[in-house]
């Protein structure tokens, strides 16, 4: 068991050389991201209480610290980087897009790996897709000067679908079952792993043929995003003198965005060009956060006596 969840990152890099060298074996499991993600959920919820999400709304600055820090911090910083680095116009876009997302749905689950504070992790990814419906096409115009349609309701029935109905079915499940339940909490993790290597593999597979187009500059570009939202995030919230569970928590909420969605505005209102940044942000978000939870596992683990 532990060798499953200490070795996540070695994991999700292997299958992802494994998926990127024979994509074939990866893509006929398409069908089953939506199923794996709402699964995970479940597994987590059935870790949580109501109290939990009570406490949260009880802490109202960390929950504004989280929405100016995803809002304010990623698209200034998708911003910089893409000037910095002289991208080409449509990959700047594409860049910009990811960081005037809302935060995605696998922070959650990292979150979970790396012992954050799941409960808000979850409250942020939902509000931040409530709130990006409006301002993910504000930021776009303000640091693109350019128009962009978001599906308002596909973002409400995917947070719903995947997010908030699974999570409420596994507290329910727990609230209700204690006793069974307990039992097989140590094993919820090994199955998150399991089910998130598998997401990497097929997302990594499907990107196969775009990722063959990469740039180096482009490669840069978005692992310096992505660490740099992560970084900012913790000490940010460390130097506010919030503890460090939170302050991973706001680190991988604020670092991981819902690139899915990027990628999919980019092909609607831009080039397929526009669309590579949020493909390689979707596997490359994936790694960088199951090592940053691979370090708080071991972090955990040797502070303990």
């Amino acid at each position: 068991m532990r060798l499953i969840t200490l070795g996540f990152p070695i994991w999700a890099i292997a299958f992802s050389f494994l998926a990127w060298w024979q994509p074939d074996w990866f893509v006929v499991f398409k069908p089953a991201i939506l199923p794996l993600l709402a699964l995970i959920m479940f597994l987590m919820g059935l870790t949580l209480r109501l109290e939990d999400f009570q406490r949260v709304l009880q802490r109202p600055r960390v929950i504004m610290l989280g929405v100016l820090l995803q809002f304010g911090l990623m698209p200034l910083l998708a911003w910089l980087i893409a000037h910095g680095l002289a991208l080409e116009t449509m990959l700047a876009t594409g860049l910009i897009l990811v960081g005037a997302c809302s935060g995605g749905t696998a922070s959650n689950v990292i979150t979970y790996l790396a012992g954050g504070d799941v409960a808000l992790s979850i409250s942020l990814t939902a509000l931040s897709t409530l709130l990006g419906v409006v301002l993910t096409p504000w930021l776009s115009w303000l640091y693109i000067d350019a128009e962009i349609v978001v599906p308002v309701w596909a973002m409400l029935k995917m947070i719903l679908l995947l997010v908030i109905l699974p999570v409420a079915a596994g507290i329910v499940v727990n609230q209700r079952l204690p006793r069974v339940i307990k039992p097989l909490q140590p094993i919820c993790p090994v199955l998150a792993v399991v089910a998130i290597v598998m997401i990497i593999a097929i997302v990594v597979a499907l990107n196969a043929e775009r990722m063959a187009r990469l740039s180096s500059p482009l490669l840069l570009a978005v692992m310096l995003h992505n660490l740099t939202g992560l970084s900012l995030g913790y000490l940010i919230s460390r130097t506010l003198g919030y503890s460090s569970v939170t302050a991973r928590t706001m680190a991988i909420e604020v670092g991981m965005q819902n690139s899915g969605l990027a990628v999919a505005l980019a092909l609607k209102n831009f080039a397929a060009m526009a669309a590579l940044p949020g493909a390689l942000f979707s596997i490359w978000h994936n790694i960088s956060g199951s090592l940053f939870a691979a370090y708080w596992q071991w972090r955990q683990r040797s502070e303990k006596p």
